[in-house]
This record gives C-alpha cells, structure tokens and sequence, in this order.
C-alpha cells in the first residue's frame, strides 16, 4: 500500500485525474487507485475493453490498427489511452493496458503487457504518449496484479517526461 500511496500523493501533487482503457488488467489499474483514500479526487472513470469490438466501439481504436498489430501491442494500448482521454472530459492523465496473462495463439509468451500513458497538460495542444512492453511472471492473478501496479508506478516518471518536455 505503501507505493499506491506514494503514486496517489504525487497525482494529488500534481492534480492528476485518471481514466484508464483495462484489457488484461479489467479494471485492475482503476481498483488498485481505489484502494487508497481519497481517491475519488483521483480517479475520473475506467473503460474495461476485453474484446476487439469494445476497443473500437468505446475506444475508437481502429480495426486497421487491430489487423495490423493484434490485440497485444503498443500501437493497440496508445489508441486505447488516447480514446479513453478523449472520452473523459476531465481527466488529464490515461493509462492503457492489454496483454497476455496466459498462453493464446499469439507468438507472444504469457506475461506480455503493453501499456500506454498519456497526458493532457496545460497548453499543450496535443496529448503527449508514451508506450511500453513489460514482461510479468506468475499465474493470472500474478500477472494482472504485477501489471497493474507498474502500470501505476510509472505515472511518475512519464509525467516528468512530459512535463520537461512541454519546457523545451
């Protein structure tokens, strides 16, 4: 709890209100930020997007994209966070996930995780992205746990990209 209450310090810090787009994780990323007080002033709303079909209908992420990259893939998390920042109107921060938690037909190992940030900051005309892929080790809930948790804890650091950045 500690490190979810170091993550919910420094986004009351710097007034980070967060949407996320859940695949794998469903919803996990959201639950985890809930967890610690005070987090309704951190927390706008959560999109839990499992099929292809959700991710287009609520996400917008686009079917070419989905045919050219699959399901697990950066290109998928960065549509899924910008859709989800584009579908809250307050929130300023959007963190995305997709992933395998087990063996599928993809040729990728269970564990893989794709996960997209993405901020709305003051005078900044576009959304700045970053995406990364993780690989996580342990069962499902091993697997979803660990994701959502690093899914959190990397807030920090990517605002602080964005935030220099948005100086340069």
């Amino acid at each position: 709890m500690n490190e979810l209450s170091g993550v919910a310090g420094f986004m009351k810090e710097h007034e980070l209100l967060l949407v996320t787009a859940e695949s794998c994780t469903a919803g996990l990323i959201a639950a985890r930020l809930a967890d610690v007080p005070g987090a309704g002033k951190l927390l706008d709303c959560a999109f839990v997007v499992y099929s292809p079909e959700a991710k287009v209908q609520c996400l917008q992420v686009s079917p070419e994209t989905l045919r050219n990259h699959n399901l697990t893939s950066e290109p998928v998390a960065c549509e899924m966070a910008l859709g989800a920042l584009s579908n809250s109107r307050r929130a300023n921060v959007a963190i995305a996930n997709t992933g395998l938690a087990d063996g599928s037909d993809l040729d990728l190992p269970a564990g893989t995780q794709c996960f997209a940030w993405a901020f709305r900051l003051d005078g900044m005309e576009t959304p700045v992205l970053y995406a990364e892929t993780q690989q996580f080790s342990g069962d499902r809930v091993d697997i979803r746990e660990s994701s959502a948790l690093y899914a959190l804890k990397r807030v920090r650091y990517y605002y602080e990209r964005a935030s220099s950045s948005q100086t340069v």
